[in-house]
């Protein structure tokens, strides 16, 4: 018959070996670090906030990377801030043409 004791010291050494691991992996990865200074600031807000994990939520979205596309909608937004101011000469350039032909059609109405 098998000795219990050597069967349950070996499952606990595997069971710390794996936790070992996964703390390490936890580490290389950088989520402890980022865990840590989510609670610090927690702890050092002087006005705490009455959810405590919507707080954790927010400042743990605020730590995350900036998604891969962030490069191509800042591109975009310039892009259509572009379009935009070119659209607004334009607008204005026609307005001034049409008072030309109709100065009382564009009394009263915003530019």
């Amino acid at each position: 018959m098998a000795n219990p004791r050597v069967s349950v010291s070996k499952e606990t050494k595997a069971s710390e070996s794996k936790r070992e691991q996964f703390r390490r992996y936890l580490e290389k990865s950088g989520v402890l670090d980022t865990l840590t200074s989510v609670l610090v600031a927690l702890y050092e807000e002087s006005d705490k906030p009455n959810n405590a994990l919507d707080f954790i939520k927010c400042h743990l979205g605020a730590a995350l990377p900036e998604p891969a596309n962030t490069e191509a909608l800042h591109m975009e937004v310039a892009d259509l801030k572009q379009k935009c101011n070119l659209l607004i000469v334009e607008n204005k350039e026609l307005r001034n043409r049409l008072m030309q032909y109709e100065p009382d059609s564009l009394s009263g109405v915003a530019e």
